[in-house]
């Protein structure tokens, strides 16, 4: 099976670094393994209800030092629909989506800045205080 890397944030706060198989768009959870789990440890069920966002990253380490862009580059021009995401808790994500529909649970957003380490995330539409097209 595939594995994901993923940072999954809770709507309280919590992040959890891991990998994930089940992931599903349309699915109301999927199971983790952390990422300072033992070998041979379970993976645990997550439910999408309690979370914010699933971030499928480039690697789980990251960057702390690298500040996240909100804007596109004029010389890569963006594909699908430019979309800037307000959560409830203050963050802002800017970055293109191919699927947002307010009636699902959530959609894929691919972030403007290139240099990010994430992928591509999973916004959980009711974590988000403002979607707009830009």
């Amino acid at each position: 099976m595939i594995q994901n890397k993923i940072v999954v944030r809770f709507r309280d706060g919590k992040i959890i670094k891991g990998y994930t198989g089940d992931f599903l768009p349309t699915k109301p959870a999927f199971h983790i393994t952390p990422l300072d789990a033992p070998d041979g440890t379970k993976p645990f069920l997550v439910q999408v209800v309690d979370l914010k966002a699933v971030f499928f990253v480039k690697d789980l380490v990251g960057n702390p030092a690298h500040s996240e862009r909100l804007e596109f580059r004029p010389d890569k021009p963006p594909v699908g629909k430019k979309i800037r995401v307000v959560f409830n808790d203050g963050e802002i994500l800017v970055g293109t989506t191919q699927g947002y529909d307010p009636t699902r649970v959530g959609f894929f957003l691919v972030p403007a800045d290139h240099e990010s380490n994430n992928e591509r995330c999973f916004v959980v539409g009711s974590a988000a205080a403002k979607v707009t097209f830009i």
